[in-house]
C-alpha cells in the first residue's frame, strides 16, 4: 500500500514532492483523513474528514480504497456500498471528481458522478438516485484523477431542491461543489468516505461511446 501510495504521490505532485504531503501536521486526523489529505482530497473536496472508510466494492471485488489506481473498465458500473449506518437514520452519497477538465488546471471543479439522497440507514437500494452513477472516462493526457465517494448524515428526512439527471446525461454534472452543498443542506462533515484514482486507458473512447449511445436513446424515449 505505501508503495502505491508514493507512485500516486509521485504522479500528481511529480519529483517536488515535499514531505508535508506525508507527514503532515493533523495528528488528531482518523485514518482515512490521512490518506485524503495526502492526496489533497482535503482540502479540494472536504475540510474536515471522515470517521470511518466507506466499504467500495466494484464487480469482480474490486476495492476502491486508499487512493488505489484502478482502470477505468474496472469502475464503469455502480459499485456495492456498505457502512455502520444508524437503521433510524437517513444519509446522503456523493462520489465527485475534482480534477476535471484536469490535474493542473481543474477550472470544471468538481464533477459529479453520482448522488443518492435519503438513504435510509444502510439500504442503499431505497435512497432517492438524483444524479445517476456515471464511471469515470479521464481523457489522456490530463492526469492521474481522483475519485471521492463521500456519506453524510442528514438530520432527518430532507426535501433537495437539486435536479434529476440520468446515467448517461453529462448536463449539469459539471462546477458542483461539494463544500457548498453540505453547507446548504446542513450536512456538517462526512461521517464516511473513500477514494480510487485513475487516469486515461485504452477503453476510455468505448466507454465514452457508451455514454453517448445511452443519452441519445434516452432522448428518444
Amino acid at each position: 500500500m505505501l508503495t502505491s501510495l508514493w507512485i500516486l504521490l509521485f504522479l500528481r505532485f511529480g519529483p517536488s514532492l515535499s514531505l508535508r504531503h506525508i507527514r503532515g501536521d493533523h495528528q488528531s486526523d482518523t485514518e482515512v483523513s490521512k490518506f485524503m489529505r495526502t492526496l489533497d482530497v482535503i482540502p479540494d473536496v472536504i475540510q474536515i474528514g471522515p470517521q470511518e472508510f466507506l466499504n467500495v466494492t466494484y464487480h469482480g471485488q474490486v476495492a476502491a480504497h486508499c487512493g488505489e489506481l484502478l482502470e477505468p473498465m474496472q469502475v464503469r458500473d455502480e459499485p456495492s456500498l456498505k457502512w455502520p449506518a444508524e437503521p433510524e437514520n437517513y444519509y446522503t452519497l456523493l462520489m465527485v471528481d475534482p480534477d476535471v477538465p484536469n490535474v493542473i488546471t481543474p477550472t470544471h471543479r468538481e464533477f459529479l458522478h453520482w448522488m443518492v439522497l435519503n438513504i435510509p440507514g444502510n439500504r442503499l437500494a431505497l435512497g432517492d438516485v438524483r444524479v445517476g452513477y456515471m464511471g469515470p472516462t479521464p481523457m489522456r493526457g490530463t492526469g492521474t484523477h481522483r475519485f471521492v465517494f463521500l456519506l453524510y448524515k442528514q438530520r432527518d428526512y430532507t426535501k433537495f431542491d437539486f435536479p434529476k439527471l440520468p446515467k448517461h446525461s453529462v448536463k449539469g454534472r459539471s462546477g458542483f461543489e461539494t463544500k457548498r452543498f453540505a453547507k446548504k443542506y446542513k450536512l456538517r462533515h462526512p461521517v464516511a468516505g473513500n477514494f480510487f484514482t485513475a487516469t486515461w486507458s485504452a477503453d476510455v473512447p468505448a466507454l465514452m461511446k457508451v455514454i453517448s449511445l445511452g443519452a441519445r436513446q434516452a432522448t428518444q424515449t
